[in-house]
């Protein structure tokens, strides 16, 4: 069960997304001192990234444990780049310096990093809440999580504050409850932002170190310290907007980096302070009791939404203000088959659509999907989660069995169609 840990003073939210029967979302693809929570001790910083960008090492489910969005008490194929509203590409910031005296120093990467990292207060005749965000770019533009925004329903008044203490009107320039992802725009940016420095979230390992930065709990300016867990862990990325939304599944990053309510919205940063997620929701062991959604917080396993992918909906959210979504053009559920004497997992093509990307590659009903690009696909919802990352026009190899053959089939990616 997915369920929306409320904001503070804002109505209680749950969904419960079916996990074996058909998905549709198969058709879609500052300076202040920091205050520093109790984490495992600094690991030592990583071997430099190998070049090039991968997808990923496989995928698992996340098992019976409740997922909850850590928000306080809480038709064009766009390219993911850096492109701002007025058409020009924006520099990648640099990433800041982690070595102090020859030494690695968190110390350094989190005075270095949280000048990019601000609190975000929303309020309306509904109510109130808080989330966390990060600079963007130079034109004042902050990345946040949809549900840190929309939660206090149309027509609320957004603030966010930087360490200073200064706070800034801002306005929503567009969100996608889909990717559980926003961009807001200060209406008067002062000229010293610090956009955060990004990095390559396919180039992340299991083991890698990463520190968390935002706003849990309204303490704003907070670090923690951990690694990443695992990766494309299929995550329910926020609330359904409807019966005809697509499935909000995310292939996250894990961590053991402690984030709480409040955290939505902010930075996962590697050990050289560049982003490589937007933090967005935590695990909770399931309870009964009266206490058990506003009382939750972290039991060391929080998740991520990889950078790679929020580049490619940030970019379309800047540039347009809405977000085309990657097709396959197929309703999934999950499955396993036999292969010699092991059970592979993976998932089942219940149908395809006619002239959908699927089809014109030459699935079939009945073909079991158990790799993409490589990685594994425990089931439905980590191959959605899988094509939720990538953009529209981009192309994929899918592993199929097909009764008793094996093979590769390579599909190009289409525009979810709207709804």
């Amino acid at each position: 069960m997915t369920t929306m840990l409320p904001d503070r003073n804002l109505p209680d939210h749950s969904t419960g997304p079916d996990r074996s029967t058909s998905d549709t979302a198969a058709h879609a693809a500052m300076p202040t001192q920091p205050i520093t929570q109790t984490a495992p001790p600094p690991p030592p910083p990583p071997a430099a990234p190998a070049p090039g960008k991968q997808r990923g090492r496989g995928a698992a489910q996340l098992g019976a444990t409740a997922l909850i969005a850590a928000l306080l008490a809480s038709g064009a194929t766009i390219a993911v780049d850096r492109t701002l509203n007025d058409g020009t590409q924006a520099a990648a910031p640099a990433a800041p310096t982690a070595v102090v005296d020859g030494e690695f120093s968190w110390t350094a990467v989190a005075s270095a990093v949280t000048p990019s990292v601000v609190s975000i207060t929303v309020s309306s005749a509904a109510g109130a809440g808080e989330g966390s965000g990060v600079v963007w770019d130079d034109a004042g533009h902050i990345v946040t999580n949809d549900h840190v925004v929309s939660g206090a329903g149309p027509g609320a008044q957004v603030s966010v504050k930087f360490g200073d203490g200064h706070s800034y009107e801002a306005t929503v320039v567009g969100t996608d409850p889909t990717t559980d992802l926003a961009v807001l725009k200060l209406v008067n940016p002062p000229a010293s932002l610090t956009p955060i420095a990004r990095g390559d979230s396919g180039a992340l390992q299991v083991g890698d170190p990463v520190m968390a930065v935002g706003n849990p709990l309204g303490l704003s300016g907070t670090v923690t310290t951990g690694i990443v867990s695992a990766l494309n862990r299929p995550v329910a990325a926020g609330e359904a907007q409807g019966s005809g939304s697509l499935p909000q599944v995310t292939n996250a990053i894990q961590t053991s980096a402690p984030i709480n309510p409040g955290n939505s919205g902010g930075a996962l940063v590697d050990a050289q302070g560049r982003l490589v997620g937007i933090n967005s929701s935590i695990a909770t062991l399931g309870s009964s009791g009266p206490m058990s959604s506003g009382a939750s917080g972290n039991i060391g396993i929080g998740f991520a939404i990889p950078v790679n992918e929020v580049e490619n909906i940030a970019s379309q959210l800047i540039e347009t203000g809405s977000v085309q979504h990657a097709y396959l053009g197929i309703n999934v559920s999950s499955t396993s088959v036999e292969r010699g004497t092991a059970t592979i997992s993976g998932a089942l093509v219940v149908d395809t659509v006619a002239d959908g990307p699927a089809a014109l590659a030459g699935l079939q009903a009945n073909d079991v999907i158990t790799q993409v690009d490589g990685t594994a696909v425990s089931g439905s919802d980590a191959l959605i989660g899988a094509i939720r990352g990538l953009a529209v026009g981009e192309s994929v190899e899918l592993t199929v069995i097909r009764g008793s053959s094996e093979m590769t089939v390579n599909v190009t990616l289409a525009a979810a169609p709207t709804r």
